[in-house]
């Protein structure tokens, strides 16, 4: 339907909802109307307060201060996540937002790691990195050098709900117009099945030439109206609830996430400045309701400030991510579980693909298909991923994970294995949002073990290389000097 895109309604509120309209609006400016309908009276399901570093990207170009958006939404600093029992119970390994060691060369650091260690180097990878640095001593600080052996990649732990709050107050002011109200009727097209409008329960009538849906897991207009199927993933990854619940401010405030395995998926523990996010995510196959409630309130760092509340769900993603003239943002495309915090990511990259190719003068269909490819296989490799730290377990304590043991994964995935066992070597897809590094640590920290690497690390001989490592090691701890215990630098930072 070549109708030139004017206005844009964007069905539901929250994290999505906001986001969307605050980047929709910086884009595109005045150039076309923007407006959200939200009701106060729908709950938002928010259960990812953690993200990746490309939020700064995000925040940059919205242009947000950063002390003030910590301040606005009780955020901290997030350089890893730590694991803790997912190989094998009692011990642990984290992810890192860094990459380990330096350029030395043709081939990758971990060829000249593992020809080190053959020569007798004890230093561990992490022993190269140096978020994993700052995470064993709790310390953050700003580093300025373009010097990349001194890089510090972060993100940020946050109040998701705070987060759109303050990004509603940015959009509303550039001119997003919000309305309160309950969607009652979706009216389409009869003869494109393109949506014309919205009618709320206050009789309100709200068209437009451009949707978007971020009416979260319920898909109002993409799976309810445009009947668009979902993917399921659960033969994958089982896990399909969560309870999550609040806790007061733990005593340090931890610069890492950290997700710990338990008997029939993981806990999550989030450090904000006011409170503390914990939550468990299993799979009611494998433990009953109840016994995930014993296991999450019994591994408390803190008090908690609430009862916890549950979330249903089914891992896997919309077919279709925008049909017709419907674009889904946010959980109404899909659902991942939050192990490696991609959900605000991937509304941020939801967004990001549309106005790429955003239509001026009307939606075509090579329009929709390449969005579709694109956001399938970015949805596709995260899932891989996440597979890849279940499936990579050696734990023989439950048939939780004996059974992800044994699974069959996608080839993609397998193939990814099977070349690193085989040769150390890692290469990423096209719309991979995990870094070599990323792979790197959860292979090996998942017990990995490679046969061979690349010959090119042995070409300078071996004590040439230990000195190399050796130096490289001093000047990965020089900067530790110079930052500051974690709580100390967002006192300084934020003022809180």
């Amino acid at each position: 339907m070549h109708t030139p895109v004017r206005k844009i309604v964007i069905a539901g509120g929250g994290t999505a909802g906001w986001m969307t309209a605050a980047l929709l609006r910086k884009v595109l400016q005045q150039q076309v109307e923007i407006q959200l309908i939200e009701s106060e009276e729908i709950g938002i399901l928010g259960v990812g307060e953690a993200t990746i570093p490309p939020i700064q990207i995000f925040n940059q170009y919205l242009g947000l201060d950063e002390k003030e958006f910590l301040r606005e939404t009780n955020g901290t600093i997030k350089l890893a996540i730590k694991f803790e029992n997912w190989r094998v119970q009692n011990e642990s390994y984290f992810h890192t937002f860094g990459a380990p060691g330096a350029n030395l060369g043709f081939c990758s650091f971990q060829h000249y790691w593992l020809q080190a260690k053959k020569a007798g180097m004890q230093a561990s990878l992490w022993d190269f990195d140096l978020n994993y640095l700052c995470c064993k001593q709790g310390k953050f600080n700003k580093i300025n050098t373009p010097n990349p052996i001194y890089e510090l990649p972060y993100a940020y732990h946050f109040d998701s709900g705070l987060y759109g709050r303050y990004l509603r107050k940015l959009a509303e002011k550039s001119g997003v117009i919000r309305t309160e109200g309950i969607i009652e009727q979706v009216k389409t097209d009869a003869e494109s099945g393109f949506i014309q409008g919205l009618q709320l329960k206050s009789g309100e009538q709200i068209e437009g030439d451009l949707f978007i849906d971020c009416t979260g897991l319920r898909g109002v207009l993409i799976k309810q109206t445009l009947g668009v199927e979902f993917e399921p993933w659960n033969h994958f990854l089982p896990a399909n609830r969560a309870l999550a619940v609040p806790t007061e401010r733990f005593e340090h405030t931890s610069p890492f996430t950290r997700s710990i395995a338990h008997s029939a998926g993981w806990q999550w523990r989030i450090p904000l400045t006011h409170r503390n996010g914990n939550g468990i995510v299993y799979s009611n196959d494998y433990l009953s309701d109840d016994d995930a409630y014993k296991t999450l309130m019994g591994n408390l760092d803190s008090k908690a400030l609430d009862e916890p509340r549950q979330i249903k769900f089914e891992t896997g993603r919309t077919v279709k991510q925008w049909h017709k003239n419907v674009v889904a943002i946010g959980l109404s495309s899909g659902f991942l579980e939050p192990l490696e915090s991609t959900s605000i990511h991937l509304i941020q990259s939801g967004i990001v693909r549309l106005l790429k190719i955003f239509p001026n003068q009307g939606i075509s269909q090579h329009t929709i298909d390449f969005y579709n490819a694109d956001s399938q296989e970015e949805f596709e490799t995260i899932r891989d991923f996440i597979i890849l730290h279940y499936h990579m377990n050696e734990r023989n304590d439950s048939e939780f994970w004996k059974d992800m043991r044994s699974m069959t994964i996608p080839s993609r995935l397998q193939h990814k294995i099977d070349l690193f066992n085989h040769s150390a070597a890692i290469f990423n897809d096209k719309n991979d949002i995990f870094r070599d590094a990323s792979w790197l640590q959860v292979m090996l920290g998942q017990g990995a073990k490679p046969q061979d690497h690349h010959p090119a690390a042995a070409v300078h001989g071996d004590a040439a290389l230990l000195d190399a490592m050796h130096k490289l090691l001093s000047a990965k701890q020089q900067p530790l000097d110079k930052m500051l215990p974690h709580d100390e630098f967002l006192d300084r930072y934020i003022g809180r």
